[in-house]
């Protein structure tokens, strides 16, 4: 059986600051969202999964006029759990790029479908460039002395180059399927 990596994305963030489960959410969508996609629906399982396991806690903020919030904060074991994982070796890489297995069969439709869904992933990636970009401003100006800077500006520069060279693999891809497009006639 799998073991379930998303505690050890949660307690990497409630390792740098006692955190809401909102604070999570709202952290994996400027940052660990990037690259390890998690629904909401999870985050708050694997908290109550963390807190039973003694690798996390919570306190109650109370706030006049609002909501309390559950606010929580790692252990020292949840501390040397998450040192543990990040010792151990990583997973072989394995992704799964839609776009691919429909330019793999493209014969079955043409060249004109198969260079639309390229444009489109290019365009996609396009924009994940200019967000990379607004990412990495965001944290120089908001972390500046913070010691997990450099090590965060290092993932959003993995997701830059990998834009890049998505970027990169369109334009052959469009270049080469336009000839088959023109050879075809």
């Amino acid at each position: 059986m799998r073991e379930n990596k998303t505690k050890y994305a949660v307690l990497g963030l409630l390792s740098r600051r006692p955190q809401s489960g909102y604070d999570i959410r709202k952290q994996y969508e400027g940052s660990a969202g990037n690259f390890w996609s998690e629904s909401y629906g999870q985050i708050y399982p694997i908290l109550k999964q963390l807190e039973a396991e003694g690798l996390a806690i919570h306190s109650v903020d109370r706030n006049e006029g609002r909501p309390d919030r559950k606010v929580y904060r790692i252990t020292d074991a949840g501390r040397e759990a998450l040192r543990e994982w990040l010792v151990s070796p990583a997973e072989t890489f394995r992704y799964r790029v839609e776009v691919l297995l429909k330019v793999m069969h493209g014969m079955e439709v043409g060249p004109d479908a198969t260079i639309e869904h390229v444009e489109r992933f290019k365009r996609e990636h396009e924009a994940l460039l200019q967000r990379y970009g607004g990412i990495t401003e965001q944290l120089e100006e908001q972390y500046r002395d913070a010691p997990n800077l450099p090590y965060s500006l290092l993932t959003v520069r993995c997701g830059e180059r990998v834009s890049q060279a998505f970027i990169d693999w369109c334009d052959e891809a469009i270049a080469r399927l336009r000839a088959l497009e023109h050879a075809e006639q």
